[in-house]
């Protein structure tokens, strides 16, 4: 079982599923883990020294092209070794994807169990459908961390599956309804890992504070066993956090906690038009009482390119943002996940989205090329300057119109997104500024928190 990951950092979770849930057949299988920096012939090469009969590969949205160059690899040189996909990638639409047609067999959706029914009696037909999974039925996957992931990797835990909301441009949209994992287990492997050494955790639950009791008790579980360096993400629903949420979040030390809440739009109209549920005023006052009362992170999302909203409304909303005082905000643009919903829009809105992976928004109705092309790199300007928290001086630039500006200035002085380095861009931005502008060292619990695990790439949604 492989998978190439976006980073070394990143251990792959849904490998560890599998083999926690083999059965009999874990003792004949071995887990390879690598990355997307690596040649996929020289992973083909690795994969092969092992004499496999069976190779399963995880694709997702940051992999597909090296892994369609692996699994093509792979089959021209062994026709005989059985190659079978899974993962969110190739659960949608596979009779027009090329990696697809060069593998012998795609298991759609979570096959926590199917790929062992999978490797006990290969099936004839080549799509197979998993059923959904209840989490009592599964091995948890958290033993099967190594030594090396516990001390260099964040380490990825889940307490349900599943969103109860249909946002359309969501792959949770399509995985209804929420299922929780058994709490008492799920809270020992914790444990377990804590006594290892653990210290990083990153929930992947979709909404994880949608269950007020289980997120309590989880919440109060890290809390009870805090010790420095302890650093927990969760991502979070942002218009629900009651009382007795608040009253344990406010007792965690700064920068244990990060939160990942996803505003993705203030405009309410292009909202309804997604089939997204949220209430503004209510996700306002959580985050005001966040920054006032907590030390916690909060790492928030906007999405540019949605149906309908045109730049002067997702400037409206980026300083709506702002002004609620995040420490991050992540600006990405939609993209056209396989599977969801959102391509009902793309006559209407004129949705026009790139090729490749990952699907980005190239242009609509409303935002031109060119124009997306500038919100792109908006994007990536400010996570380099206000995210990263470096140049805590550049306080001028808090605002869409004030940093748009910068951002079209600083690309015409660089010519790209990339490859900037911390002390040319604070000379850059001495000289736009007109004042004196230093470089911030990074601490370590700033480096704990801007690595991201699954943000934009690395998570299957935006």
């Amino acid at each position: 079982m492989t998978t190439l990951n976006a980073k070394y950092a990143h251990a792959a979770f849904g490998l560890r599923y599998l083999y926690a849930n083999l059965g009999e057949w874990r003792a004949r299988a071995k887990i390879l883990e690598f990355d997307v920096q690596q040649r996929p012939v020289d992973v083909a090469e690795a994969i092969l020294a092992e004499e496999p009969r069976i190779v399963g590969i995880g694709v997702y949205i940051w992999n597909v092209a090296p892994a369609t160059e692996l699994v093509a690899t792979l089959k021209r040189l062994r026709p005989d070794v059985v190659v079978v996909l899974g993962g969110p990638e190739v659960s949608y639409e596979t009779e027009t994807q090329e990696i697809v047609r060069w593998a012998d067999h795609v298991i759609t959706g979570e096959a926590d169990l199917a790929f062992a029914q999978f490797c006990r009696q290969r099936p004839a037909q080549k799509v197979i459908a998993a059923p959904l999974p209840t989490l009592d039925r599964l091995a948890l996957p958290y033993e099967w961390y190594t030594d090396e992931d516990v001390a260099h990797r964040v380490l990825y835990v889940e307490a349900s599956r599943g969103c109860p909301f249909a946002c359309e441009f969501c792959l949770s949209s399509l995985d209804i309804p929420v299922r929780q994992a058994p709490l008492e287990p799920f809270l020992a492997a914790l444990q377990r890992l804590l006594d290892r050494g653990a210290r990083q955790f990153k929930f992947v639950d979709r909404t994880f504070n949608l269950n007020l009791a289980v997120s309590r008790a989880i919440l109060q579980f890290f809390l009870d066993r805090y010790r420095p360096g302890l650093f927990v993400h969760f991502e979070m629903i942002p218009d629900r956090l009651p009382d007795p949420l608040r009253e344990v979040i406010r007792q965690f030390p700064p920068g244990a906690l990060q939160f990942e809440v996803g505003i993705q739009t203030f405009n309410e109209e292009v909202a309804a038009r997604i089939s997204r549920r949220q209430d503004n005023a209510r996700a306002e006052e959580n985050l005001r009482w966040l920054r006032a009362e907590t030390g916690v992170h909060i790492h928030a999302d906007l999405i540019a390119g949605l149906p309908g909203e045109s730049l002067e409304s997702f400037a409206a909303g980026f300083d709506r943002l702002v002004a609620l005082g995040p420490q991050e905000i992540q600006v990405g643009l939609l993209k056209r996940l396989r599977g969801t919903p959102i391509v009902r829009h793309d006559a209407e809105w004129q949705m026009v989205y790139a090729p490749q992976p990952p699907y980005e928004i190239l242009q609509n109705k409303r935002i031109d090329f060119a124009t997306m092309q500038k919100l792109r790199r908006f994007g990536r300007y400010w996570d380099l300057v206000a995210n990263s928290g470096r140049f805590p001086e550049a306080t001028g630039l808090h605002s869409f119109a004030a940093f748009w500006e910068f951002s079209d200035w600083l690309y015409r002085q660089v010519g790209r997104t990339h490859g900037i380095a911390p002390a040319r861009l604070a000379e850059l931005l001495t000289e736009y500024l007109g004042e004196p502008v230093r470089p911030h060292a990074l601490g370590e619990r700033s480096r704990q928190v801007r690595h991201r695990c699954e943000r934009a790439a690395i998570r299957d949604a935006n």
